[in-house]
């Protein structure tokens, strides 16, 4: 029983937040202690308890002694007034033969309510050490979560202000856009060019044919004035 008292002890004396330093996750670790610990503190509880049962047991049986031997006492004094007297002898030898064990068991008795007391109070502190325990854990649970998210919004800064204080990627974006920006609008001068050449070359083959047939029905009109 000491020795479990002074292994749950050890764990909830242990520094927690140093071991979450030493572990991957430490959420799961944090969790596995507190099982750990209210195990040792459940088999203390059945400890405790058997304790206070050989208590029970050691007072009722010290309390039949005694009540025996107040039975034998006033056997022994009615057969003293009965005027048998090694009748009442004989009671009285029963009675002193309770008294003995009754003696006997006194000592082991105040042991074991001395002891029942100090397990129980040792049991309650305990309880309130895992309490304790599992108010920190939440409390470790929520900084833990809280570190994490700040480390990683400093990297996520990090690597953003690295490339803002560079410029490369960005000023390789803009100088790319700009020369995408710029072959685009040469295509569409260059289309609007070959189209505005197009449109004349058009023309002028369709004057040509204007011409043509103007030719040929002024001939034609004048051959028929003739």
């Amino acid at each position: 029983m000491a020795n479990l008292f002074i292994r749950i002890t050890d764990i909830i004396s242990a520094n927690i937040g140093h071991l979450v330093d030493r572990v991957e996750d430490p959420e799961r670790m944090i969790r596995q202690v507190i099982l750990e610990m209210d195990d040792h503190i459940r088999r203390a509880e059945a400890g405790v308890l058997d304790a206070i049962t050989s208590e029970k047991q050691l007072a009722h049986e010290l309390e039949e002694h005694r009540h025996q031997s107040e039975k034998w006492r006033e056997k022994a004094e009615a057969a003293l007034t009965a005027g048998n007297e090694n009748l009442a002898r004989a009671a009285l030898v029963r009675k002193k033969e309770h008294d003995g064990t009754a003696k006997n068991l006194e000592g082991p008795w105040e042991t074991a309510v001395d002891t029942s007391k100090k397990l129980k109070a040792q049991l309650r502190q305990l309880e309130n050490k895992l309490a304790e325990a599992r108010h920190k854990r939440s409390a470790l649970i929520a900084r833990h979560r809280a570190a994490e998210a700040t480390q990683h919004i400093h990297k996520t800064q990090k690597h953003f202000q690295k490339g803002l204080d560079t410029g490369d990627t960005f000023i390789r974006m803009e100088d790319r856009v700009v020369e995408i920006e710029a072959r685009t609008e040469a295509v569409a001068e260059l289309y609007d060019e070959s189209s505005d050449l197009e449109r004349e070359i058009d023309k002028l083959a369709m004057d040509a044919e204007v011409d043509q047939e103007m030719a040929e029905l002024r001939e034609k009109v004048g051959q028929d004035k003739i």
